[in-house]
């Protein structure tokens, strides 16, 4: 389990660092331009909290993977945590992001690497949270 939890936080690491790209990808400042200023503003504010949550998930699983690990209620909460967060984002990414992505090899390649990734983590995370490892 120990390298599960620092295989799929390595890849929440990859997935902060391939998320810096996506504003440039996806042309967000020209599609934010047409919104208010503090619409504008707050979308930014929650990718940013998105990419620190990822960033934190991925580092306590690549950097002390033992603290998830001790079967403690903060542990299992924790691992709780993060198996909802990836549940739910897995599930959206079948019926909410899949409708909207743009078409093409390049994307269609994302789109699986990431859904992977999401089931990983939620499986992952889920069996510390149900202590099921």
């Amino acid at each position: 389990m120990r390298t599960l939890l620092i295989l799929v936080g390595t890849g929440q690491i990859v997935l902060v660092i391939g998320s810096l790209w996506l504003p440039r990808v996806l042309r967000w400042p020209q599609q934010l331009s047409r919104l208010e200023p503090l619409t504008r503003r707050i979308f930014w504010v929650y990718a940013g909290y998105i990419l620190a949550t990822n960033l934190c998930l991925g580092s306590l699983s690549v950097a002390a993977p033992e603290l998830l690990l001790t079967r403690t209620p903060l542990a299992r909460l924790v691992a709780g945590y993060a198996a909802g967060y990836w549940g739910v984002r897995l599930i959206l990414q079948f019926v909410w992001f899949r409708k909207a992505a743009p078409k093409g090899l390049g994307y269609a390649l994302a789109d699986g690497a990431v859904t992977i990734g999401f089931a990983a983590c939620t499986m992952v995370y889920g069996a510390l949270a149900l202590d099921r490892w």
